[in-house]
């Protein structure tokens, strides 16, 4: 505080001596001559108007005088009138008024109110005691504030993490924060990691807390790598089911409904895109890998036409033999799951040879299989393929019971030669009226419990002929069809071929 003068008390007899003090530490001896210059000149004047008659002025007593009021105006112009600010009996520093201190104690008291969660009001007995000091010494707004949050017990200047915007945890070092987002890091990164990045905003500010504020790194990692729970799209496949795509995706048929509520469960085809759900940490990480692999180069595909074979039908005749390459790319990952793949070169290490087809030209038949397969009849599934309870007991059913109107057309889900057309017997007496249709490589369909059948033994049928009519003949509760498909003799799920 050497540089806060408290007010001079000024006395005559003192003057010269207070002039002199304030000449040699503000280097005013100049200023001073050129001030007893001007008032001999005006000494000089007035005893020129006042020649024979008593002086009125003592020039002594009008030097001294403006010695004085220049000291004054010296003193006016290096220095501010300020207060020094004493807490609790310390000095803190010193301000221009006052309202300066009060104001910074006001926001000091609202900011750790915010922080702690209740109305914070600051203690102790705060005094101003008036001074002169030079304006660059005055302390600022910041550094009171900063002294002031340092008394507070109950709050902390400390390093916060933060993620999107939320509250994850903090440390009185940095390092600590920073270990813990690499700890998340390092989930996913291996020795070919070119690049790894979070896809929130993530970010480590200095600012006071409360002293009880999370410090656990252990608790933040858990947090930040807690999962939750979100969606992605899945592409039906050959085979697939809508329940055991929401079994392999560790959901109920319900949620995977809740998630697909335009989608009948019942008509599912390939190619067609589900929402399921997946698990996302809180924290997601992308990475960049630059691998180098071998992969095969496939063999270029030669067709000879082959008149002995129908139309759509095919033989290879010369498989080749695969070329190969090595590649060199960057793959991205999230969460290490890879989502895009770029290569940057590539060095064919061995060329492919051609594959040689040979592919039919003779004309197909109209019943000859096209080896897709359509619904035979549209109409509610009233039973799966599978276990299910009927009769009063728990049975294996091997095909879907497709609902709808008595006399309703059947057609055929694929060309081919119907091997059966008449009323069940043996193993198949419950079946009533059905026709079996053979399909070739195995695989065969049956329409069962008809009213009617259109068809004889031997026929051959086209994709979509009219075959039979809805019915309920045969162990039957209802009119429906009853539409089985069969590979190699084995009953297998209708759903997994139908489109």
């Amino acid at each position: 505080m050497e540089s806060i003068l408290h007010l001079p008390q000024w006395d005559g007899a003192g003057v010269r001596a207070k002039l002199e003090q304030f000449r040699q530490r503000y280097r005013l001896q100049e200023k001073m001559e050129l001030v007893q210059h001007r008032m001999e000149r005006i000494q000089h004047k007035l005893d020129a108007a006042t020649a024979g008659e008593r002086r009125l002025i003592n020039p002594l007593h009008f030097f001294a005088v403006a010695s004085v009021l220049g000291v004054a105006a010296v003193v006016a112009a290096v220095y501010t009138p300020a207060y020094v600010v004493e807490q609790n009996g310390v000095v803190l520093g010193t301000v221009s008024n006052p309202q300066v201190f009060e104001d910074v104690m006001d926001r000091v008291e609202a900011r750790a109110s915010e922080i702690l969660g209740y109305d914070y009001t600051l203690e102790g007995e705060v005094n101003y005691d008036f001074a002169l000091t030079e304006p660059e010494n005055l302390t600022s707004a910041a550094y009171l504030e900063t002294y002031l949050f340092d008394q507070i017990g109950a709050v902390m200047k400390n390093y916060v993490l933060t993620v999107d915007g939320q509250f994850i945890g903090a440390a009185q070092d940095r390092a600590v924060l920073d270990g813990v987002l690499e700890q998340v890091k390092s989930a996913y990164v291996t020795e070919n990691t070119v690049s790894s990045e979070f896809t929130s905003a993530v970010s480590i500010s200095h600012e006071y807390t409360p002293s009880d504020v999370n410090q656990d790194p252990e608790a933040m990692l858990a947090a930040l790598t807690a999962n939750t729970n979100g969606q992605t799209v899945y592409e039906v496949q050959k085979g697939d089911t809508f329940m055991q795509i929401a079994l392999d995706n560790g959901m109920t048929v319900s949620e995977m409904e809740a998630l697909n509520p335009d989608v009948d469960i019942n008509r599912i085809y390939i190619g067609q895109l589900l929402n399921v759900k997946e698990e996302i940490p809180f924290l997601s990480v992308k990475t960049v890998e630059n691998v180098t692999y071998t992969e095969s180069i496939a063999c270029p595909v030669v067709e000879v036409e082959d008149d002995t074979m129908f139309q759509g039908e095919s033989k290879v005749l010369d498989e080749g033999v695969p070329g190969e390459q090595v590649v060199n790319a960057n793959v991205a990952y999230l969460n290490g799951v890879e989502q895009e793949r770029t290569v940057l070169s590539t060095q064919v290490t061995r060329e492919a040879t051609d594959k040689v087809i040979a592919v039919g030209t003779k004309v197909r038949p109209s019943w000859y299989p096209t080896g897709s397969y359509i619904w035979p009849v549209y109409g509610t599934i009233t039973s799966s393929f599978g276990y299910r309870s009927i009769f009063g007991s728990y049975s294996y059913h091997s095909g879907l019971d497709i609902a709808t109107s008595y006399g309703t057309t059947i057609k055929a889900s694929d060309g081919g030669t119907v091997v059966f057309a008449g009323t069940g017997t043996g193993s198949y007496w419950s079946y009533g009226n059905y026709v079996m249709i053979d399909h070739g490589n195995g695989v065969r369909t049956i329409y069962a419990h008809c009213s009617s059948v259109l068809v004889s033994t031997g026929d051959h049928v086209y994709q979509g002929q009219a075959i039979a009519r809805v019915g309920s003949t045969g162990r039957s509760t209802g009119n429906h069809c009853h539409f089985e498909m069969q590979i190699n003799g084995t009953a297998v799920n209708p759903r997994s071929y139908l489109s």
